[in-house]
């Protein structure tokens, strides 16, 4: 059985790649918390306090301190912080969970 009618999932196809929507806005919550509006509409709260408290490496442990936490961007689609010193899969963030 063979059908043609295309799945609405998260995802999408850009020349032949699957991608998944992108964020194009992201506020501080409280702590470590991010508010992320994707380009889909979709909105989700993501808490990042585990991931950094758990870390061993200094060079992630930094983004402890909220200063430098709070200095993150969004660049093509991509959340950063640092120029891409520390980043995230898309798809996690999508979900609202850092794996």
């Amino acid at each position: 059985f063979f059908s043609s009618r295309r799945r609405h999932t998260r995802y999408g196809t850009v020349t032949g790649v699957q991608t998944c929507a992108l964020p194009i806005s992201a506020q501080v919550v409280r702590n470590y918390r991010l508010r992320l509006e994707f380009s889909d509409g979709k909105v989700v709260e993501v808490d990042f306090g585990p991931y950094l408290r758990s870390a061993t490496l200094p060079g992630i442990r930094r983004y402890l301190q909220p200063r430098q936490f709070r200095q993150f961007a969004i660049t093509d689609g991509v959340l950063h912080w640092n120029d891409y010193d520390l980043i995230f899969p898309m798809a996690d963030l999508y979900d609202g969970v850092i794996r």
